[in-house]
């Protein structure tokens, strides 16, 4: 068992949204769903969690009520290894929602997600900050991060 698992609420789409995210992300699977009882809060029989691993990470969600909703102050962070899966992310995740700055998106259901490759820490992180700030300036003007415009930045004279 992990130590530290993040806890999703949801007005009543947490079976629909685990759903999705374990469609989306390889060696993902839904763990146990449970139900409410006679006892509620929610309708009896409806669900009221449902666990699921993405890529290995035990993830909770409840299906709690409307009381709270999502904010960009927390976010999932997405390392993708090649242009290929962020496209495939960020179209995957960012349907019905909202494609923001910087490679975030909410997803339809309000969840934040930063899909960023891993080659933008590698060039930001190079040992001329000149190339570094080029590429920063490329990446404040993307929405889903593009890897060769990055790289190109980090190259130009």
């Amino acid at each position: 068992m992990q130590k530290i698992t993040p806890f999703l609420w949801f007005d009543d789409k947490a079976e629909e949204a685990m759903n999705l995210y374990v469609s989306t992300f390889k060696d993902s699977k839904i763990g146990n769903v449970t139900r409410y009882g006679a006892a509620g809060p929610g309708p009896e029989g409806s669900v009221m969690i449902v666990t699921a691993q993405l890529f290995g990470q035990e993830f909770i969600a409840l299906n709690g009520g409307p009381q709270f909703t999502f904010s960009q102050a927390i976010s999932f962070v997405v390392n993708c290894e090649s242009q290929e899966e962020v496209d495939h992310l960020w179209e995957k995740l960012s349907e019905g929602g909202e494609k923001q700055q910087c490679g975030w998106l909410k997803d339809k259901y309000g969840v934040s997600w930063q899909i960023v490759p891993t080659a933008l820490g590698e060039l930001m992180q190079g040992p001329n900050p000149e190339k570094s700030n080029r590429v920063m300036e490329a990446m404040l003007k993307m929405d889903k991060i593009n890897i060769k415009i990055l790289k190109q930045a980090y190259e130009s004279a």
